[in-house]
Parts: C-alpha cells; sequence; structure tokens
C-alpha cells in the first residue's frame, strides 16, 4: 500500500495562505488538517507520517483556482530554507543527486 498524502495551498477571505493536509491512503477514512504556516505543516506531516513508520511514499501539491503565484513563490521559498536547514543538519542532500556525464 502507498503512503500518499495531498497538500493543498488555499487563500481564505482575506488573502492569507493556509495548507490543507490530507491522508489519502485510506480512501474510507482520509484525514484531513489545517495547516496555517509552515511550521504547522511540518509538524502535522510529521505526526501524520508516524502512523507509518515515518514513511511516506509521495506528497502531491495542489493549489486551488484563486492562489495567487505570489503565495506560491513565497511557499517555495520557505520550503527551499527549511530544505537547505536539514541538509545542513544531516550533512547530505535529501534528495539524490545524479552525476554528470
Amino acid at each position: 500500500m502507498a503512503v500518499i498524502f495531498t497538500s493543498t495551498i488555499k487563500v481564505d477571505d482575506t488573502g492569507k495562505w493556509f495548507i490543507e493536509l490530507v491522508d489519502t491512503t485510506d480512501e474510507e477514512n482520509q484525514q484531513s488538517v489545517i495547516c496555517s504556516d509552515m511550521d504547522e505543516y511540518e509538524t502535522k506531516i510529521e505526526e501524520m507520517g508516524t502512523e507509518y513508520g515515518g514513511h511516506i511514499d509521495e506528497v502531491r501539491w495542489l493549489k486551488d483556482d484563486n492562489v495567487p503565484p505570489f503565495v506560491l513563490d513565497e511557499i517555495r521559498v520557505l520550503m527551499a530554507q527549511r530544505r537547505e536547514k536539514l541538509e545542513e543538519e544531516i550533512g547530505e542532500p535529501i534528495t539524490p543527486v545524479t552525476d554528470k556525464l
């Protein structure tokens, strides 16, 4: 069974972004949480992943139609910062780097 989560970027009525995180692994019993920032998202995805021994096969990123491009850019920057921090902590890339031919 593949462990697949969806992360949908949404914007509320005030223009503030949030992420709806859904565990889609069990179609009949999907868990859903709302994350108001990247700290909360990181905490919630780790918590939800513990049910599967911390192993998540895939996170599918989606966005609502009303999400402006600058919000996506903001989230990309925040995620890149988190990735850099994590790689620095563990001392290696978290995604395999291919060799140049």
